[in-house]
């Protein structure tokens, strides 16, 4: 049973990493696809009970957002492991540019996120802990991160 947090600016790469490396084993849990947090405490409690693999694909650029899911998944005996998307807010930007309706954030809300951001560590409860970039080509670089 594993709990994954993503953590990083929009447009770090944190969904399409998703869909190459979770799609077929984990559940996509997001607020942009299911709008409210009522939605999201409904799957992630049916993740919990059917001890279903799934992925937080938010920010989650606070201490105290990773948190809640964390705890809520350790107590239930899930491992937790939380992914770092490291990314320079200008090139995020540019990325977010190719976006295009609802999937665009705008540019002061990019920029806000990453004034917000805490960079996560083990120490926050995490069984495992990696730092992702983007690579060349549209791959991504995985590094675990040590204590």
């Amino acid at each position: 049973m594993e709990a994954v947090i993503f953590c990083g600016i929009q447009a770090a790469g944190k969904t399409t990493f998703y869909l190459q490396r979770f799609f077929t084993s984990h559940v996509r849990i997001s607020l942009d696809l299911l709008r409210t947090r009522a939605r999201e405490k409904l799957l992630l409690d049916a993740c919990f009970s059917a001890k279903q693999p799934f992925v937080v694909d938010n920010t989650n650029v606070r201490r105290d957002e990773r948190a809640v899911y964390i705890a809520a998944a350790r107590a239930r005996g899930f491992r937790v492991i939380g992914y770092y998307f490291v990314t320079e807010p200008k090139a995020a930007f540019a990325r977010n540019r190719t976006r295009e309706g609802k999937a665009a954030v705008p540019a002061p809300a990019l920029f806000a996120t990453q004034k917000r951001l805490e960079p996560p560590t083990l120490a926050e409860g995490f069984d495992q802990l990696f730092r992702v970039e983007i690579a060349e080509g549209g791959t991504f670089t995985v590094t675990a991160v040590d204590g």
